[in-house]
């Protein structure tokens, strides 16, 4: 055994934390996929990964594919995703099974995790914008 393995621990498993996914987590995009991240703030947790795949992509052989190279992805990259954070990747609409291909899977999800990965802690001061902390007055 190669040692990336893709445990049970690092599975979304209920409803509940896809849609606290979806709700909480942030969004990001690229030409086929979504990608919710939520920052999970408990010592020691590791990432996991759920991934939705709609009917309206195609039969289940299709939606079975699509699920099987995300999945590849993700044991393949294990090592440098961060940990703490769950994943939700939805395939957009007009991907298409037969076409798509682990290098294009990792070509545009390398660059969404990397975007996580440099997204401020949770719980971190913004550094500009209308959630701003205001400047403490001198004394």
């Amino acid at each position: 055994m190669s040692g990336l393995a893709f445990p049970r621990r690092h599975r979304l498993l209920h409803r509940s934390q896809f849609l606290a996914c979806y709700d909480r987590g942030r969004k990001y995009f690229s030409r086929r996929f979504i990608l919710f991240a939520l920052h999970d703030a408990t010592p020691g947790a590791h990432w996991r990964l759920g991934v939705a795949v709609s009917r309206k992509l195609g039969p289940a052989v299709s939606r079975n594919r699509i699920k099987r190279l995300l999945r590849e992805f993700f044991r393949l990259h294990q090592l440098s995703l961060p940990a703490g954070v769950d994943f939700v990747v939805v395939p957009k609409r007009h991907v298409d099974a037969g076409t798509l291909g682990l290098a294009d899977v990792e070509r545009e999800l390398a660059d969404l995790v990397a975007k996580v990965r440099q997204a401020p802690a949770p719980g971190a001061a913004p550094r500009c914008g209308r959630d701003a902390q205001p400047a403490q007055p001198d004394r």
